[in-house]
C-alpha cells in the first residue's frame, strides 16, 4: 500500500438527502493534490454514530490520512467530536486558548453573551492535538493512532480551508511522504466523447503507465486530462509534456484551450489582453451568460453590462427589436437576436456583444419552435455572426448549454 494516500469523510444527514452539496471533499482534495497527496477515497456518511466508526475504521485500513469534517458543532445532532473522544480513548476537556477566542468571538465579533452551550465548543478530546480556528468557533483536531492521522475540521467550508491553508497544508509534509503529481488539460468543443476518443485513441495507446488519460465530458464540451505521478519530478514533467503536445497536435481542430480553464475565464483573460469589451441581451438564459462572465474577479475591465429582455416588451422598448419583426419571426428567430445584439452593443457602447433568445421547456414549445431552439448572436462594429442549436434536454441544462455555445461562438469571434 502507498503509505501516503489520503481518505476524506464528509459527515452530516443533509449531504446524504441532497440538502446541502458537498464542496468540502473536492477543495480538500484538490489541495492536496498540489502537494503530492493523492486521495485514495471520498466518502459520506450520515449522523450516526456506527457508520462514522466503520468509515474512520475502513479508511484506516487504506489511506496513512484521513480527513473528516462536519458534525462539530454544540448541539445534539453533532456527534462527531464524542465519538472522536471515544475512538481514540481520550476524554473531553476545556481547552483554554480555544475558549478565549470562543469569548473573544461573541464579544468583539457577535456582540452578544454567550451561554452554556457555546462554551462546548471549546472542549476537545485530551488526546488531540488542537488546531486553531481563527475563522469561527469549533477548533480543528489532529489524532494519531497506529501510525495513521486523523485531522477533524468544521464543516464550515470558509473555516475548513482556513485551517486546511494556515494550519494543516503547512505541516503535513513533514508529516507524510509526498509523491510529484503533474496534470495537463485540453479543453475541447465541436466533437463528441465517442469520436475524441477515436481520434486520439493511438495517442492514448501510446501512454506508459505512469500516465493517466481522463474524458471530462460537460456543457457541450470534453476536457482531456493527462495525469502522471512518480518519484523523479524533472524526468516526469519531461515525459508529460511530450505526450501532451502529441494529444494537442491530434486534437488542434477542436482546441478551445491548453489549460484548466473554465470558458468564462478564457473570455475575460482574451478581451482583457486585447482591451476590448462585451455586453449580453439575454432572453432564455436570464442573465446566467452574465453571471458567468462577472463570476470571474476583475470582469468589470470587460464587462461593461446586460439586458435581460426576457419579455417582448422590453425587447421592443429597451432592444428596439421591432413589432413587425416578432409578428413575422418571433421572438426565437435569427431577425430577432440580430437587432438585439446590435442595439445592446450600441447602447452599452461595447467591442461585441452576445444575444440569446429560445424556449428553454419544459413547456412553449411548438411544431415550428421545439422546446431546446435556441438562436445566438454575436455582433461587433463591421459584422454580426449568428447560428442556432437545437437542444434537448431539461431546462436547467438548456440555460447552460445555452451559454456556454454563446461564450464560445464570441471566442471564436475574438480569436479570428
Amino acid at each position: 500500500m502507498d503509505t501516503n494516500y489520503a481518505s476524506i469523510i464528509t459527515i452530516g444527514d443533509e449531504l446524504l438527502i441532497g440538502q446541502v452539496v458537498d464542496t468540502n471533499s473536492a477543495w480538500m482534495a484538490q489541495e492536496l493534490n498540489k502537494i503530492g497527496i493523492p486521495i485514495k477515497h471520498r466518502v459520506a456518511v450520515g449522523d450516526v454514530w456506527d457508520d462514522i466508526w466503520y468509515a474512520l475504521d475502513e479508511e484506516s485500513k487504506h489511506a496513512k490520512i484521513i480527513f473528516i469534517t462536519g458534525g462539530l458543532g454544540p448541539t445534539s445532532d453533532d456527534i462527531t467530536k464524542p465519538l472522536l473522544c471515544k475512538y481514540f480513548n481520550g476524554k473531553l476537556k476545556i481547552d483554554n486558548d480555544t475558549l478565549e477566542h470562543v469569548k473573544n468571538i461573541f464579544l468583539n465579533v457577535l456582540k452578544r453573551p454567550m451561554i452554556d452551550l457555546n462554551v462546548k465548543q471549546a472542549e476537545v478530546p485530551d488526546t488531540c492535538t488542537v488546531l486553531r480556528n481563527e475563522k469561527g468557533t469549533a477548533p480543528g483536531m489532529m489524532f494519531e493512532k497506529d501510525g495513521k492521522i486523523f485531522i477533524s475540521l468544521p464543516g464550515v467550508p470558509h473555516e475548513m480551508k482556513w485551517i486546511m491553508s494556515n494550519v494543516v497544508i503547512p505541516m503535513l509534509p513533514s508529516r507524510v511522504k509526498t509523491t510529484n503529481i503533474e496534470h495537463r488539460t485540453l479543453l475541447t468543443a465541436g466533437i463528441g466523447e465517442s469520436f475524441l476518443a477515436e481520434l486520439i485513441k493511438d495517442e492514448e495507446a501510446a501512454l506508459p503507465p505512469q500516465i493517466k488519460l481522463a474524458y471530462l465530458p460537460n456543457s457541450g464540451m470534453v476536457r482531456l486530462r493527462l495525469t502522471a505521478s512518480g518519484d523523479d519530478k524533472k524526468l516526469l514533467t519531461e515525459e508529460i509534456n511530450v505526450h501532451f503536445e502529441a494529444f494537442k497536435q491530434k486534437v488542434k481542430d477542436y482546441l478551445v484551450i491548453d489549460e484548466d480553464l473554465p470558458i468564462h475565464s478564457l473570455i475575460g483573460r482574451l478581451l482583457k489582453d486585447r482591451g476590448q469589451t462585451v455586453s449580453t441581451a439575454e432572453s432564455c438564459t436570464g442573465g446566467y451568460i452574465a453571471h458567468l462572465i462577472t463570476s470571474i474577479p476583475g470582469a468589470s475591465a470587460y464587462f461593461k453590462g446586460s439586458v435581460v429582455s426576457y419579455d417582448n416588451s422590453v425587447k421592443t422598448s429597451v432592444l428596439d427589436v421591432s413589432e413587425t419583426t416578432l409578428a413575422t419571426f418571433g421572438a426565437v428567430s435569427e431577425e430577432t437576436v440580430i437587432q438585439m445584439a446590435k442595439r445592446v452593443r450600441e447602447i452599452m457602447q461595447t467591442d461585441y456583444s452576445i444575444a440569446v433568445s429560445g424556449i428553454m421547456g419544459p413547456d412553449g414549445g411548438t411544431v415550428e419552435k421545439p422546446v431546446g431552439k435556441v438562436w445566438i448572436a454575436i455582433a461587433n462594429k463591421q459584422e454580426i455572426t449568428t447560428k442556432s442549436f437545437d437542444l434537448r434536454y431539461n431546462r436547467e441544462r438548456n440555460i447552460e448549454l445555452t451559454a456556454i455555445n454563446a461564450l464560445n461562438l464570441l471566442r471564436i469571434a475574438i480569436c479570428g
